[in-house]
Parts: structure tokens; C-alpha cells; sequence
């Protein structure tokens, strides 16, 4: 049985934001989670949900922005070369930001907030479930917006914990329910927006 979130208990809106008004920011659409060492489990769903989100978003009006991670030169996060570019299913048009940030949080060091209405709507989709997408979530929250994730455009990896290994689906979760506990809504599927 699940019990009360902080959310319900701080009397926080449980409606998802809608796409007009909001802004969208898919967090680390990296070519380096699609192969190798940090491939995600479930990417290609997850990308393919993805783009069907942004097609709706631009089709809505909605505000895009794409965060990317810049780990330096050489690194699976190298943004000069093709792995650590955003994947062209996902690739940003003419006046769509590209942020760039080197923490899990977003709006951290970066001018994110710069793109983001102060106590607007957002919704958030992207990899890692249980890194950047939940800190960038979180990092919305704390500066007065109201974040909705959406859970699959989202993809994460098996991670070990205390000796064992949890596998992807249950870091997914975990993440999506530390959100969905207070710093956000969580939707199912990008469909669920209005």
C-alpha cells in the first residue's frame, strides 16, 4: 500500500503540467548512453518517446531547451566529438538553447534558469533517471518551478548498491518515486500530457 507523499501532505497541485505554457528541457540525450561503458538499458524506447514528446512540444509552442553534460575532452561526455553529442533524433532547430553543465543539476552553474520562467511549468525527460534528470528536477523545485516528469522518455542503468545490484528498472523507479515525493509530478508516458 503506498502512503502519503510529501506532496499530498504539503497540499502541492498533483495536476502534470500541460504543454503550452511549459517549458521542456530534455537533459543529456547523449550519443554515449546509446553504446559502450554507459549504455542505458531501455534507451532506444525511452528516445524514441523522447522525440514524440519534443514533435508535440514544438507542434504546442512549448519552450525546448537541451541540457548536455561536458565531462572535458576525451571522456564519454565529450561534447566536441560525436559521443558526447546531443542523438540527432533529438537534435535541437533554430532557437532551441543549448545549456551546457558539468553537475547533475541543471540549472547548477549554468543559465538554464535564464530560459526557464521563474515559477513556470516545466517538464522534464532525459537520461540518467536517477541523476540528471531527478537533480534537474529537483534543481527546478527548489527555485520556485513546478517540474513534471516524464517517465518513458526517461532511461537509466543497473547500478550496484550494499553488495548487490540493482537492476535498471528498480533504479528507474526509485528515482521517479524521490520526484514524484515531493519535487514534482511523474507521468507515465509523454501521451499523458495535455
Amino acid at each position: 500500500m503506498s502512503r502519503t507523499t510529501l506532496r499530498e501532505l504539503n497540499g502541492f497541485d498533483a495536476a502534470p503540467a500541460a504543454l503550452a505554457g511549459s517549458t521542456l528541457i530534455l537533459v543529456d540525450y547523449q550519443n554515449t548512453y546509446t553504446r559502450g561503458v554507459m549504455e542505458l538499458d531501455g534507451w532506444r524506447e525511452s528516445l524514441d518517446s523522447g522525440a514524440r514528446l519534443l514533435a508535440r512540444a514544438r507542434a504546442a509552442g512549448t519552450g525546448v531547451v537541451h541540457v548536455i553534460n561536458d565531462g572535458g575532452e576525451g571522456t564519454p561526455y565529450d561534447i566536441r566529438a560525436e559521443i558526447g553529442r546531443i542523438h540527432p533524433a533529438l537534435a535541437p532547430v533554430a532557437g532551441e538553447p543549448v545549456v551546457v553543465k558539468t553537475a547533475p543539476d541543471a540549472f547548477h552553474g549554468t543559465d538554464l534558469g535564464d530560459h526557464v520562467p521563474e515559477g513556470g511549468d516545466v517538464i522534464v525527460a532525459g537520461w540518467m533517471t536517477h541523476m540528471c534528470v531527478a537533480f534537474t528536477a529537483q534543481g527546478a523545485f527548489l527555485r520556485g518551478n513546478r517540474p513534471t516528469v516524464v517517465a518513458d522518455a526517461c532511461a537509466t542503468r543497473s547500478l550496484p548498491v550494499g553488495g548487490t545490484d540493482l537492476d535498471a528498472r528498480q533504479v528507474h523507479d526509485a528515482a521517479l518515486a524521490t520526484v514524484g515525493d515531493l519535487y514534482g509530478v511523474v507521468v507515465p508516458t509523454q501521451e499523458s500530457l495535455k
